[in-house]
């Protein structure tokens, strides 16, 4: 299966120069966003291999356990096979009440714009979203409660999407749920699974063959 180089911060075409550069036209030097054609299992084990720089890595989160029916359909990283510097997962499954469900999670470095972009807002970083009221859902992170914001996106009609962001280890941790109702999923603590740590577990998980709008 092909593997896409694209901008991390909107879908228009770049120039690469190495695994590590490449030119967009709308944002100039970026560090490329890595996304196969089609989510596979070896493909997504090139994702989650620890970086060859010790410390430099990334949680590469999903819900966990996976719902019955539901898939791993879309995933990405942004940096070299040194260092990530943001990577996304996305899972799609099916409600009785909402039909088709698809689930984004983004784990980035600050300024790097993949979670914004898989929102569908203008700014790089969640900012003053984050200070606006108490927190709107929380999810649990390897154990640990992660408090997310609701973040409003640009353009969108009102149940097209509901995201969500917040802090984690010194990164952002960005939620996007399709379509909005849908978010009445997290009234529930979701558990989030650092899947890095997973080998051969990662075998038996489903994938997909829709990818994502982002």
């Amino acid at each position: 299966m092909a593997i896409d180089a694209g901008c991390p911060r909107c879908t228009t075409p770049v120039v690469v120069f190495d695994e590590t550069a490449a030119e967009c036209p709308e944002h100039g030097l970026v560090e490329p966003l890595w996304r196969p054609d089609v989510a596979d299992y070896d493909h997504f084990a090139r994702m989650i291999t620890p970086p060859t720089v010790p410390g430099a890595g990334l949680p590469t989160y999903l819900p966990w356990p996976l719902s019955p029916g539901w898939a791993v359909t879309d995933f990405g990283w942004v940096g070299a096979s040194s260092r990530r510097t943001a990577c996304v997962t996305t899972t799609t499954g099916t409600t009785d009440l909402d039909g088709e469900v698809e689930l984004s999670l983004v784990v980035e470095e600050p300024g790097v714009g993949l979670g914004a972009r898989c929102a569908g807002v203008e700014a790089i970083d969640p900012g003053p979203s984050m200070t606006r009221g108490p927190a709107a859902v929380s999810v649990r992170a390897e154990g640990r409660p992660v408090k997310l914001w609701s973040v409003q996106p640009e353009d969108e009609q009102p149940l097209e999407r509901a995201v969500f962001a917040g802090e984690s280890g010194g990164r952002w941790l960005w939620l996007v749920v399709t379509p909005a109702p849908a978010a009445l999923l997290l009234r529930d603590e979701w558990l989030l699974a650092d899947v890095t740590g997973f080998g051969p577990q990662a075998l038996a998980m489903p994938f997909g063959e829709r990818r994502s709008s982002w």
